[in-house]
């Protein structure tokens, strides 16, 4: 028995695997947002429901396109399992598009897995017509059908991880290209399954009488209505998720650049970039903790600049604050990565020296900042030299906490100054603990 096929029908099929195949690369987008996990298997869900339902559409109405010279209906129970295999086979493709990275591995059984799944809906969906004597497939087309599903799923599932995250019109043109191509595939898996089914002469469709059967003009309708409304809705929505979790995203990426700024501003020197007061003192908290833990040393090197206020009053406080900049780079080339260079204000600098061994460590990266600071600084295209005074402290042996060793360094600092200016003193008991001397002219 040969049968025959309704063109428009044909042309209708193929038209809704196209829009099911885009639809799919819709939802791809939907499942693998990161940035809303429970949302995003709530999508994998209602989409495998969405997408299982559009191609099981594409399945039947091809079939209703399939006419015999008897008449033919589709048992409901076997139906609605064929459906029920379509949606969980569209579920195995879009947890497949879900992951981050899947490698070749996962993509080679996500097809496997698709394909069977597409050829059992396909092959069962046949079987709801309840042919008797049964139908008979041709093996090396049926075969052919299972290579196809399983080729046209591998395909479907790399183009809908890499165009998942694509927005753009030009995305929006690759998908309806890359649907147009999933849809003739699927078009083709199924009318080489119907190829291969061949027809005794004396068949009868025991659907016709089985209760629950459904005519063709029953089953257009449900396919229509399932298929049209349900991926429409379906792709409207999640263009407007993502076009909302778009929006979403640029808030949020708004509001972490505001908190990164006022984080800055409250922990960082606003001209220099280096740590400020309130920083300094955290690291020099943690460096307490590190220290007492593993009974180390650490030692703060206060930093005051001679000859700055004439840099300011000779060339403005634009090149005061170029001249700073410049010895804020110059410090923090003098020191390692794990020690800490902050600013108080003014001309004022304080390094931290994490994980010394002996107070000469703190000698020898004071020397290095003295040798620094007496080059030339070129400066509103003048040259201009200025140089330091370095007081240190040293724990535990100057102070068990943050103030007593920052008011040792600076007393260390203050002896420094009455000693000549442009040299490094480490803290000894007979200095008198002065309080930083009001700016100099030199």
């Amino acid at each position: 028995m040969t049968g025959t096929y309704a063109p428009a029908l044909v042309a209708l099929s193929l038209a809704v695997a196209i829009m099911a195949s885009y639809t799919a690369l819709e939802l791809a987008g939907r499942v693998s947002d990161r940035h809303a996990p429970k949302r995003a298997w709530a999508w994998l869900a209602g989409g495998a429901v969405s997408m299982g339902i559009g191609i099981w559409s594409m399945h039947f109405i091809g079939m209703l396109a399939f006419h015999l010279p008897v008449p033919l209906a589709y048992d409901a129970s076997i139906t609605l399992l064929s459906m029920a295999i379509a949606i969980l086979v569209s579920g195995v493709a879009l947890f497949v598009v879900k992951r981050p990275a899947p490698t070749p591995g996962n993509f080679a059984l996500g097809a496997a897995l698709m394909g069977a799944g597409i050829c059992a809906m396909h092959y069962t969906g046949m079987y709801a017509m309840r042919m008797s004597p049964p139908i008979v497939y041709d093996t090396a087309l049926f075969a052919a059908s299972i290579g196809i599903a399983m080729g046209a799923s591998l395909a479907a599932l790399w183009l809908a991880f890499k165009l998942r995250h694509k927005q753009s019109r030009l995305a929006v043109l690759a998908k309806l290209a890359s649907a147009g191509v999933m849809g003739f595939a699927i078009v083709g898996m199924h009318y080489t399954g119907m190829a291969a089914a061949q027809f005794s002469p004396d068949a009868l469709c025991l659907a016709v009488d089985s209760t629950g059967g459904m005519s063709n003009t029953a089953l257009a309708d449900i396919i229509g209505v399932a298929t049209f409304g349900l991926l429409s809705v379906t792709v409207v929505i999640s263009a407007l998720d993502a076009h909302f979790a778009a929006h979403s995203a640029k808030l949020a990426d708004s509001l972490q650049a505001a908190n990164e700024q006022l984080r800055n501003l409250a922990l960082y020197d606003n001209l220099t970039g280096l740590p400020n007061r309130m920083l300094l003192e955290d690291r020099v908290k943690q460096a307490l903790g590190r220290a007492a833990r593993e009974r180390g040393a650490f030692a703060l090197m206060f930093v005051d600049l001679d000859g700055f206020k004439p840099v300011n009053d000779r060339y403005g406080h634009g090149a005061g604050d170029e001249l700073l900049t410049g010895v804020a780079r110059r410090l923090s080339a003098c020191v390692r990565k794990s020690d800490t260079v902050a600013r108080l204000g003014g001309d004022e600098f304080v390094l931290l020296l994490s994980e010394i061994s002996a107070p000469e460590d703190a000698a020898l990266v004071g020397a290095k900042v003295l040798s620094e600071l007496q080059q030339p600084f070129f400066i509103a295209q003048a040259e201009v030299g200025i140089s330091c005074s370095i007081g240190v402290s040293v724990y535990p042996a100057d102070g068990p906490d943050a103030a007593t060793l920052l008011i040792k360094a600076d007393a260390a600092m203050y002896h420094a100054k009455r000693g000549g200016k442009n040299r490094c003193r480490l803290f000894a008991p007979e200095m008198a603990l002065k309080p930083p001397p009001a700016p100099a002219a030199a």
